[in-house]
C-alpha cells in the first residue's frame, strides 16, 4: 500500500453522493391528521399517522396505536362532546385524507360522513353508561359491606371499653 492510497480513498469517498435511503436508526415523522383543541388553542388530542400506523396522543403522550384511524377519531368526537356538555369548547378538524377515509367508511354504511362519526361516537356513549352502572353497583355493594362491618366495630369498641385500664 502507497502512502498516498488513504489520501485517495478518502478523496474519493468526498465525491460520492449522500445516500438516498433512510437510516434503519432514523424514526420516520409523524403525520398529524386529526386534532382536537380546547379554546385556547391548545393541542388537547391528536391521530397521527406513522409509517403504516395509526398513532392516539393525548396530553402530549403517545396512548396506542392501531391500523384503523375510525375508532380513535371517535374517540376524540366522544371526548368533544363530553367536553361539549361539561361547558368547555374544543374543535376537532381532521385531514383531507382522513375526511376521504371518514366518506368511504360511511358510504359503505349509507350514511354521510358526520352521522356516520356521531353513530361511531354513540359507542362510547353507551360504555359511559354502562360504566356508570357498574360503578352505582360497587357503591352499593360498598355501602352494604361497611353496614355489615359497622355492628362489628361497635362491639369490638365496646368490648375495649368493658376491659380495665392499667
Amino acid at each position: 500500500m502507497s502512502k498516498l492510497s488513504k489520501a485517495k480513498r478518502d478523496k474519493r469517498k468526498k465525491q460520492q453522493p449522500k445516500r438516498a435511503f433512510a437510516r434503519l436508526s432514523d424514526q420516520q415523522q409523524v403525520q398529524n391528521h386529526a386534532v382536537l383543541t380546547n379554546e385556547e388553542g391548545q393541542v388537547v388530542a391528536a391521530i397521527g399517522l406513522q409509517g403504516r400506523q395509526w398513532l392516539l396522543s393525548i396530553g402530549g403522550q403517545t396512548m396506542g396505536n392501531a391500523d384503523d384511524p375510525m375508532p380513535m377519531l371517535a374517540m376524540l368526537k366522544h371526548l368533544a362532546n363530553v367536553q361539549g356538555k361539561e361547558g368547555r369548547k374544543v374543535d376537532l378538524q381532521y385531514s383531507e385524507g382522513l375526511g376521504e377515509l371518514i366518506k368511504v367508511m360511511a358510504a359503505e354504511k349509507e350514511l354521510d360522513a358526520d352521522a356516520y362519526l356521531d353513530q361511531l361516537a354513540a359507542e362510547f356513549d353507551g360504555m359511559d353508561g354502562e360504566e356508570d352502572a357498574e360503578g352505582e353497583a360497587a357503591q352499593d355493594d360498598a355501602d352494604g359491606a361497611e353496614a355489615i362491618e359497622a355492628p362489628a366495630d361497635a362491639e369490638a369498641e365496646t368490648e375495649a371499653d368493658d376491659k380495665p385500664k392499667a
